[in-house]
């Protein structure tokens, strides 16, 4: 097995999001894509990164991601790490990539004393939820996700909704 995980690097915004719109295309949402390459770069390596990105190379090529940031938990009175995309090629999978993002990210947070990793999962993708669930994922039924954006969003903000 040639399987390595690292930070992405400055000069990877272009893959990364390559890999977004990958994600997006696999996900039957390539139409919601509007980030761009300097939208990638200031997130992830901008003078204070509000997100965070696992390379997983194959070979010494690129296989999948994971793309991150911190959340918290008033209850546990500590932070977590909120995954906001994995995503491993198609012609990479089954190959234990994904496991292993997956495990890079859980050291992460038992390093660091953080309470959780946590990240949400299409309703109809029954093989990750299949995946999540063989690794201990417990899925939360009972909360659902809630979201405003776009001109909802600006309506809220101004107050006119």
């Amino acid at each position: 097995m040639s399987l390595h995980v690292r930070r992405a690097r400055s000069d990877e915004a272009e893959l990364v999001l390559s890999l977004v719109r990958e994600l997006a295309e696999y996900e039957k949402l390539s139409h919601e894509v509007e980030a761009t390459e300097a939208d990638i770069a200031a997130a992830l390596f901008g003078e204070n990164p509000v997100l965070f990105c696992e390379i997983a190379e194959w070979a010494g090529e690129p296989a999948g991601f994971a793309v991150w940031f911190l959340n918290y938990s008033t209850f546990a009175g500590r932070p977590g790490i909120y995954l906001e995309d994995l995503f491993v090629r198609p012609a990479q999978r089954g190959k234990g990539i994904g496991k292993a993002l997956l495990t890079h990210l859980a050291k992460r947070c038992i390093a660091n004393g953080w309470s959780r990793l946590q990240w949400s999962v299409l309703d109809w993708n029954t093989p990750s939820i299949d995946f999540y669930k063989s690794l201990g994922a417990v899925l939360m039924d009972e909360w659902t996700i809630c979201k405003v954006s776009g001109p909802a969003l600006i309506a809220l903000a101004e107050g006119t909704r």
